[in-house]
């Protein structure tokens, strides 16, 4: 096949508009093309009175070389190339004999891809997952929405799928990827029920309930695969000898023996890391994010983005992607931007609150909603101790817990008061959908005063962009810790395995080696591929 790229039309164009470029930019006539697929639809939006789509297009002809060779001398023959080979390669499989089952803790999406590929490899794991399986935690997150019942161990951080289960479903990351592996995840994703548009649009997602049916899919695939997967069993030790892992202790009583374990807890298992921490497993701080999450109505966030073309089907809800340098030389920045969606309560920890992001595959709750953080460091902000960014963490969202009212409540306050530093007394037009519900205060008293002060400059410079960003009406809802692990599990460039104990392969988000559910789930896919090859050449 030939892959034709930088294919512009408008966004009213028919197929019958498509297929006449791909046939004017290869020379053809209609009875010498095959077929064709779309690769890559993305949109260009600078003129929002005349938005363009951008197509990448996959074409099948009778010989694709002959007609390489005939448009070598066209202009523009750079747009038009061999389609590589997107498609999974196994790098091993189990051969016949028995090999020690591997470990996998943790069934977010480093921990379930790391499983299924390991599964599909022939190497039988067993993931050990703290929470419960999906549908029962979806009931016990509702517990704190609802009824302001937290359950430490069913929530949204712990339980199958991850926190990227209450989340938007983003698809997208902007890692490196030679080896293709997010076609292998997308791929498996619309095996499971995904959209096949996935495959194609430039920032797919897929939303909370059809994750929900997705996850139960994918893990049913594993067991007939031979794998095991066991809910509510978390890992409580783990026997390390000689530098080697030898097995777990879980729930503290039942020990599981093994030699080789993905370690794919989320970036919210602290206890789980204090525990790594003492086993003298080598632990580092590293960066993260806190701030505010920020909600406005969707509808001025899809005219500052599309003008005119606002509420086009194929555009759908608007997001954005703001940066600002501070004066007090602080990075403020939009993060994990949920379109037409909620504020969610993702608490993990009794006493603290904790906000998130979350929508549905229709995108179509009346706010939008991002997260604005400010980027803190370990050699500035919480030196010393490699978890003395948990301890800042839990110290903020315990402030926040009591800010709330200490009823998982959590502080709010209009953006004009914020920027004014008062407190904010009534709602105006904007309705928080943070649930179990808000209380208002002045979030100064929310976050260390570099943080507000670079936010408060932050605001009004990103409404020069967004128009209606800085709107008074506007809700700001705290706090927003989770952005990214505290922690780096480190490991090894050439195996995967941690720098001081091997077997083990720390991955994933709670590792710090991922940001989101794609690349949690390409790195799941790395280490799956290493510990394999250790099992074969350790055990053949």
């Amino acid at each position: 096949m030939l892959r034709l790229t930088d294919i512009q039309l408008p966004l009213d164009h028919t197929e019958a508009d498509l297929k006449e470029v791909i046939l004017s930019r290869l020379k053809l006539n209609a009875a010498e093309l095959i077929n064709f697929n779309i690769f890559k639809r993305s949109y260009d939006a600078r003129k929002k009175a005349a938005i363009v789509l951008i197509y990448t297009i996959d074409v099948e002809v009778a010989d694709d070389e002959a007609l390489l060779y005939k448009l070598k001398s066209v202009q523009g023959q750079n747009r038009i190339t061999k389609t590589p080979d997107t498609s999974y390669k196994f790098v091993t499989h189990a051969k016949s004999g028995s090999y020690p089952r591997p470990v996998v803790i943790g069934f977010g999406p480093c921990g379930l891809f790391a499983a299924l590929v390991l599964a599909q490899m022939g190497f039988k794991p067993i993931v050990l997952e703290r929470g419960k399986a999906v549908r029962e935690r979806t009931k016990d997150t509702w517990g704190l929405w609802r009824k302001r019942e937290l359950n430490p161990e069913s929530n949204v951080q712990f339980g199958e799928g991850g926190a990227g289960t209450f989340s938007d479903g983003k698809l997208y990351s902007q890692i490196k990827d030679p080896k293709h592996y997010g076609r292998k995840v997308l791929t498996e994703f619309v095996k499971s029920g995904a959209p096949e548009e996935i495959m194609y649009v430039s920032k797919p997602h897929i939303g909370t309930f059809r994750l929900v049916k997705m996850i139960e899919e994918m893990r049913a695939n594993i067991i007939e695969l031979g794998g095991e997967i066991r809910f509510e069993q978390k890992v409580t030790d783990f026997d390390i000898q000689n530098g080697e892992i030898c097995g777990l202790t879980v729930n503290d009583h039942e020990t599981v023996k093994t030699d080789h374990v993905v370690l794919a807890v989320g970036h919210s298992a602290r206890d789980t890391f204090e525990l790594v921490h003492a086993k003298g497993i080598y632990v580092e701080a590293k960066p993260f994010s806190i701030g505010f999450r920020i909600e406005h109505p969707q509808s001025i966030i899809d005219k500052a983005r599309f003008g005119p073309n606002a509420g086009n089907k194929i555009l759908g809800a608007a997001d954005y992607k703001l940066v600002h340098h501070a004066k007090n030389d602080r990075s403020v920045y939009s993060f994990c931007m949920c379109p037409g969606g909620t504020v969610v309560a993702a608490t993990s920890e009794p006493g603290r609150v904790v906000t998130n992001g979350m929508s549905q595959y229709s995108r179509n709750e009346r706010n939008a909603n991002s997260a604005i953080v400010v980027g803190i460091s370990p050699e500035i902000d919480y030196p010393g101790d490699p978890l003395a960014g948990i301890a800042l963490q839990r110290e903020l969202e315990s402030k926040a817990f009591i800010l709330g009212g200490s009823t998982y409540n959590a502080p709010g306050q209009l953006i004009g008061d914020f920027l004014a530093n008062r407190p904010s007394t009534e709602l105006g037009k904007v309705v928080p959908s943070y649930k179990p519900g808000i209380t208002l205060c002045n979030l100064a008293d929310a976050l260390p005063a570099f943080a507000i002060e670079a936010m408060r400059e932050a605001i009004p410079e990103f409404d020069k962009q967004i128009k209606g960003f800085s709107l008074n009406d506007a809700i700001l809802t705290g706090v927003e810790t989770r952005t990214s692990s505290p922690i780096r599990i480190k490991r090894k460039d050439d195996n995967l395995q941690s720098l001081n104990t091997k077997g083990l392969y720390p991955a994933g988000e709670g590792a710090g080696y991922a940001g989101g559910i794609l690349s949690a789930a390409i790195d799941g896919i790395k280490v799956a591929e290493a510990l394999a090859l250790s099992l074969e050449k350790k055990y053949t």
